[in-house]
């Protein structure tokens, strides 16, 4: 017998039992989201109630009269843990009232592809479990994060709501016995209707707004060489993330690019035992193909597919601060920006000042931000933002509200078939323009977490004595300014403090350090040097050579390795 309001599994079992159970719980601690959500070992998530309690305070945190009924979208990067977390999202949203639920078909649905649906579908929110570039399986990590209406990260007013509730939750609520076959596209209705299941095509709404914003006819003759020109030949790495599908989807079958153009593009519960983190370190088996000059273009994308590395032939490596800067000064090749305008150009406080020097130019309005994507979305909605970008390989526009890896691609092979320039030349060209922007990043990962944050607090008092020194390091670098990043937000005015440490020289060079909130084990440090060259008869200087000095001056200054007890860094970029 099948109770009233029960239905068969779409696997053919019969819901035996459909009565809503309220389980007790105790607070688990430290489930404060960050900037990307709450992001742990799996090992964490496994604890009985652990996730149970999570999803649980993110609906609690929404308020009561907006939950009923309410519309939200569900996706995730493939990787481990990624399904049973789907099952408990399925059964606790039934339990709390939530209309329907869109989930993307086997679950797979990349980051930026929840906020385009999220946007599309005027939901209240999405839910995605990624931990973004960091290592799945099952000794890795694991992410939930949510994202509000406007389809970005949720603020930190939200993301406070939510830790409150995880430190006072007293019970979770969950139809059980509630299952969905996530492999079949379909509606599935339960609860005499009141709660609905809809499995989508994981690639298709993102696709369709893709080819809103690119010319597709003009990308694929240029890819194919059908206008009588040479192929121009690709090479993608989804790095057994997300972006597989995507890529396939996009230039293989939308684009004509052959099959072989996308690699490792079966989304992996432990990426293939990769870091799918797409940099000159993780990704560094791309670059030594296209180092064989055998491709025009290459690109790697992070697990959930909101990050990318830009290659030309030879392995030309794009710096992320250079990508976003040439995408704005080539923003006039898009056909999305052509139609609506560019309201102006931001970056992240970190990032290498490249684009500053467009805006300057192009006289576009300008923002520095702290790191973290909605600080771009609070401009973007308040329409004074339309392209932006973070030097650790995220680059977006407003068409969504978070960074996307596809799309930046599709913005670089737009700027190269309306230039005909490979992308060494189109890069070269805008150093000859505007100047070159030197940058590296050197990250020190999964540190003892007390030094970390000993270096940060004496960082903060000894900096102040800085100003008006002078260190050699060849041309000499005066020191004009130091401080602890702040910022108020012009659309809100909310005020974010300590968000890096800021060592700016008479001659704008930079030299910042961070602690970086996307690790799950110890702390990562970050150390950012950023150098302006006007002239060009230097821009042939190798990176590492043209800020060797300043280099030296930071280590000088931190002390990084003594209180990191590193002698280098894990990666350079």
């Amino acid at each position: 017998v099948k109770p009233t309001g029960c239905r068969s599994c779409p696997t053919g079992c019969i819901l035996l039992f459909c009565d809503m159970e309220t389980v007790a719980t105790v607070p688990y601690e430290g489930q404060k989201p960050g900037t990307s959500g709450l992001r742990k070992r799996v090992t964490v998530f496994h604890q009985v109630g652990y996730t149970e309690n999570f999803i649980q305070s993110i609906l609690n945190a929404v308020p009561p009269d907006r939950l009923p009924g309410c519309t939200l979208i569900v996706g995730g990067d493939g990787r481990y843990y990624m399904k049973q977390a789907l099952d408990i999202i399925v059964q606790i949203a039934a339990a709390n009232g939530v209309g329907r639920l869109v989930v993307g078909q086997n679950g797979i649905l990349s980051t930026p592809a929840v906020s385009c649906i999220i946007r599309k579908r005027k939901a209240l929110g999405g839910i995605i479990l990624t931990a973004s570039h960091n290592p799945g399986g099952m000794h890795g990590d694991f992410g939930i994060k949510f994202n509000t209406s406007n389809g970005g990260p949720a603020p930190e007013g939200v993301t406070t709501a939510i830790y409150e509730h995880t430190t006072t939750i007293s019970h979770y609520k969950l139809y059980r016995n509630i299952c969905v076959d996530l492999s079949q596209l379909a509606e599935n209705t339960f609860l005499e209707g009141k709660f609905v299941v809809e499995v989508i095509s994981s690639t298709s709404d993102y696709v369709d707004l893709m080819k809103e914003i690119f010319d597709f006819p003009l990308l694929k003759s240029f890819l194919t060489g059908s206008s009588g020109s040479k192929p121009f030949t690709i090479l993608m790495d989804a790095m057994s993330g997300v972006v597989g599908p995507y890529a396939r989807r996009v230039f293989c079958e939308e684009l004509g690019a052959p099959k072989s153009s996308a690699r490792n593009c079966e989304p992996l519960e432990d990426f293939g035992g990769r870091h799918p983190d797409p940099n000159l370190t993780y990704a560094a088996d791309l670059v030594e193909i296209l180092k064989r000059g055998d491709h025009d273009f290459g690109a790697a994308f992070d697990g959930d597919g909101d990050r990318n590395m830009i290659l030309g032939k030879n392995g030309f490596f794009v710096t992320p601060s250079d990508s976003v800067a040439v995408i704005a000064a080539h923003s006039k090749a898009i056909p999305f920006f052509r139609a609506h305008g560019v309201k102006g150009l931001a970056r992240s406080m970190p990032t290498g000042a490249a684009i500053d020097q467009v805006a300057i130019a192009e006289g576009l309005p300008f923002y520095e931000v702290p790191t973290g994507w909605k600080f771009f979305g609070n401009l973007m909605d308040a329409d004074q933002l339309s392209l932006c970008g973070e030097e650790s390989f995220g680059t977006g526009s407003s068409h969504i509200r978070e960074k996307d890896g596809l799309w930046a691609v599709l913005a670089w092979l737009t700027i190269l078939a309306t230039t005909g320039q490979s992308v060494e030349e189109v890069v070269r060209s805008h150093w000859t323009k505007y100047g070159r922007n030197f940058f590296t990043r050197y990250d020190y990962e999964e540190v003892d977490s007390a030094g970390a944050n000993k270096l940060m607090d004496e960082l903060r008092v000894s900096v102040e004595s800085l100003v008006g020194r002078r260190f050699d390091g060849g041309k000499g670098y005066e020191v004009k300014m130091c401080d602890d990043f702040s910022y108020e937000d012009p659309v809100d005015h909310s005020i974010s403090q300590k968000q890096g440490i800021r060592i700016i020289f008479t001659d704008s060079s930079r030299i910042v350090f961070r602690l970086s909130g996307t690790g799950v084990s110890g702390a990562t440090v970050r150390m950012y040097i950023d150098s302006y060259e006007k002239d060009a008869s230097k821009h042939t200087q190798t990176t590492q050579e043209a800020l060797a000095p300043l280099v030296a001056i930071a280590l000088d200054i931190s002390q990084l390795n003594k209180h990191t007890g590193r002698d280098k860094p894990t990666v350079i970029t």
